[in-house]
């Protein structure tokens, strides 16, 4: 890692930070100061900025920039190439102002902004709320809190972003979080007692990824409880035979604990 000197222009940290600043990253990246839309349209420049953004308030060092921005193959001038965009990104965040949105922070740039007004924070604040209210029973609080916390979502993350090596990680560690949340929310609304209501949703989820037993398990416990034990046999033998045949693998020790409970006319636990 190398020391990144301040070159003229450059801003010096300081210790106010802009107000009304608001930023959205599940999804196309947004970056709202006040009323205005900041988030530029020049590719190299939303990727510098989204960098910044999945940090924020912290310095990002140069050397992370250059690798997410040129990958293994940075120009003997990605250095100098950089210092232009986080110039330019400057003054497109903050035209005729004092520039103290970005700033430079030895040995990297920083975003003079708190996390919580990047949308991925309040994400995972309703996430663990959701999972401590599951784990207190209050079941439809927590199914709320989960709702909640996917509603944020717009899109694939980062949808209008080039991703290299740090964000393209960063992206799959989120798309990971939303799914544990949409599983979660799932087993709360069904904990609530709202399985045939979630029976149209969970077959819309099924047929889009119908390899994942998570989902699976999540219908065959709603149609058993919703006293569709017969629909639910033949979910599980589709699945069955869908992992068998094209996958040459059985299904999850959940499943088929499932299916022995529907077989023995029980229905599946909650």
């Amino acid at each position: 890692m190398h020391a990144m000197t301040i070159e003229p222009g450059d801003t010096v940290a300081s210790t106010d930070a802009p107000h009304g600043v608001r930023a959205r990253l599940l999804g196309p990246l947004e970056l709202h100061v006040g009323a205005a839309d900041r988030a530029p349209s020049t590719p190299k420049l939303l990727q510098l900025l989204a960098m910044l953004l999945i940090r924020p308030g912290r310095t990002v060092h140069v050397d992370s920039l250059v690798h997410e921005l040129w990958n293994e193959a940075p120009p003997r001038s990605a250095r100098r190439a950089l210092h232009t965009y986080v110039h330019h990104l400057r003054r497109h965040l903050d035209p005729g102002g004092t520039g103290d949105l970005l700033v430079t922070s030895p040995p990297g740039y920083r975003l003079e902004i708190d996390a919580g007004v990047v949308d991925v924070a309040e994400f995972h604040r309703l996430h663990r709320l959701g999972r401590e209210l599951l784990e207190a029973g209050d079941d439809a609080a927590a199914a709320h809190a989960f709702r909640t916390a996917l509603d944020l979502w717009s899109g694939p993350p980062l949808a209008n972003i080039h991703c290299g090596p740090t964000l393209a990680a960063y992206t799959v560690y989120l798309l990971e979080e939303r799914r544990d949340a949409r599983d979660l929310w799932i087993e709360a609304e069904i904990r609530a007692g709202r399985h045939r209501e979630m029976l149209g949703v969970l077959r819309s989820l099924t047929t889009a990824d119908p390899f994942d037993e998570t989902l699976h398990a999540h219908l065959i416990r709603a149609l058993g409880l919703s006293g569709r034990r017969s629909d639910a046999l033949a979910s599980y033998e589709w699945l069955r035979s869908r992992l068998e045949d094209e996958l040459g693998v059985k299904p999850s020790a959940e499943l088929r604990e499932l299916h022995r409970e529907l077989l023995s006319e029980g229905h599946p636990v909650r």
